[in-house]
């Protein structure tokens, strides 16, 4: 975990949602932002860019001695592609406020045993937006560039009356 301030905090500081929550005591609590990136495949106004979050895993998070939960990863990237789709959105829209976004569907490769001794970083960045909806590709790799697992998935921002609507006020 990190006490950086993230784009969570800044857009939705009294969110609970296990993953990305600011608010929720008992979850990963990511802190996800944008980091120039020459190299990322990142499409849009946020090309040449990623969206970056640095988590290291606590010993409540194992699967088995020194191996981060599968589930615990799934989290982690579906939380941080949900808000790289948000940001990617606010970009393309030129929006002020956080439109509501969920994950419509989101495809996880454990690639490799996730470490839970060292700091994980997390990359995300959107391969495709088409009006409300953001596809974005993700990957979690430990510090010296290994991949261990990889995610792609569909994020769309909803209209009101949806019960995702607005949760982050």
């Amino acid at each position: 975990m990190t006490s950086a301030q993230g784009v969570q905090d800044i857009h939705a500081p009294h969110g609970i949602c296990f993953g990305c929550g600011p608010a929720n005591d008992k979850g990963l609590r990511i802190k996800s932002n944008w980091q120039a990136d020459a190299d990322s495949p990142a499409v849009g106004k946020m090309a040449a860019q990623r969206f970056i979050a640095r988590f290291t895993p606590e010993q409540h998070h194992q699967a088995f001695p020194n191996v981060l939960n599968g589930g615990i990863v799934g989290a982690l990237m579906d939380c941080h592609s949900n808000w790289c789709a948000v940001t990617a959105l606010m970009a393309e829209q030129g929006l002020d406020e956080a439109p509501s976004c969920v994950t419509a569907d989101f495809h996880v490769k454990l690639r490799r045993p996730c470490p839970t001794n060292i700091e994980l970083t997390v990359r995300a960045w959107p391969v495709e937006i088409a009006g409300d909806k953001v596809i974005v590709e993700a990957d979690i790799t430990t510090p010296d560039g290994k991949v261990q697992a990889t995610c792609r998935g569909t994020f769309v921002a909803v209209p009101e009356g949806h019960p995702a609507y607005h949760r982050w006020n």
